[in-house]
């Protein structure tokens, strides 16, 4: 198991990583987005990871419209997640996640699922041809449930899953039928705490998640992968002291 974190694209990229490194994290989540991410000097990026022994994971824009049922939309945003993609491969990442799309004509609601299906899949045959698995992150409805991800999953082949245990606080189904269902098919995992009325961002037992039940339905998965904490905080000396208690909390948690 390696806990990580994840670039604020609020702010510069590089000093963050160093700060990540300098803490001690195992890998950098890193989210290729405006302002201050949206433009990435791998050579950097790469000296940065060598120099603090860290590895990286790759995270995409949530606001891409790349399921949008406009051919030239979707090859754009195709075309920017291949940019993307050739970031992360050439840092070594090996996983790229993708946020559902929620965008599309308002007549066209009901076909949602229907239109994230058909343009995933050139979306993870792309990623494969860079050595990226694409792995699908649940948020909102219709994508907070067993149900809709297993249809993903046999209808797209290759696409793994990336659980959110702070989305699946608010949504439908809990983390425990995430696990129960799909443990097999999870590649990453962002944790974070909520009140379960929102996306809060909490550091962990902060909020309304029974962690100690969360992090034991995710061992007998048999994960042992990439966990990402996605604590925000606009003070960074603070965010640093949540984020340290944070990932004792979880190295507690899998001891026992």
């Amino acid at each position: 198991m390696k806990i990580g974190v994840m670039n604020n694209p609020a702010k510069p990229v590089y000093d963050q990583i160093a700060a990540i490194g300098g803490a001690g994290f195992d890998f950098v989540d890193l989210t290729i987005e405006a302002p201050g991410a949206a433009d990435i000097d791998t050579a950097r990026v790469q000296s940065l990871l060598e120099r603090f022994d860290m590895s990286l994971t790759g995270h995409t824009d949530p606001c891409l419209p790349w399921a949008y049922p406009v051919a030239d939309v979707r090859q754009a945003c195709l075309g920017e997640l291949e940019r993307c993609a050739k970031i992360f491969s050439t840092l070594g990442a090996t996983i790229m996640n993708i946020h559902p799309c929620y965008f599309c004509p308002p007549a066209m609601r009901s076909e949602l699922v229907t239109l994230n299906i058909e343009a995933l899949g050139p979306v993870v045959k792309m990623g494969a041809d860079y050595g990226l698995e694409v792995v699908f992150e649940n948020y909102k409805a219709p994508f907070d449930r067993v149900s809709i991800f297993s249809q993903l999953l046999n209808e797209v082949p290759g696409l793994g899953v990336h659980l959110d245990f702070g989305h699946t606080n608010f949504g439908r189904d809990d983390a425990g039928a995430f696990c129960r269902h799909l443990g097999k098919s999870i590649r990453h995992v962002h944790f974070s705490d909520n009140r379960s009325t929102a996306d809060h961002h909490m550091p962990l037992g902060v909020g309304s998640i029974d962690w100690k039940k969360a992090v034991a339905a995710l061992k007998r998965t048999g994960y042992d992968g990439t966990i990402t904490l996605e604590v925000f905080c606009g003070d960074g000396e603070m965010l640093f002291r949540y984020l340290n208690l944070s990932r004792d909390f979880v190295q507690n948690l899998w001891q026992e």
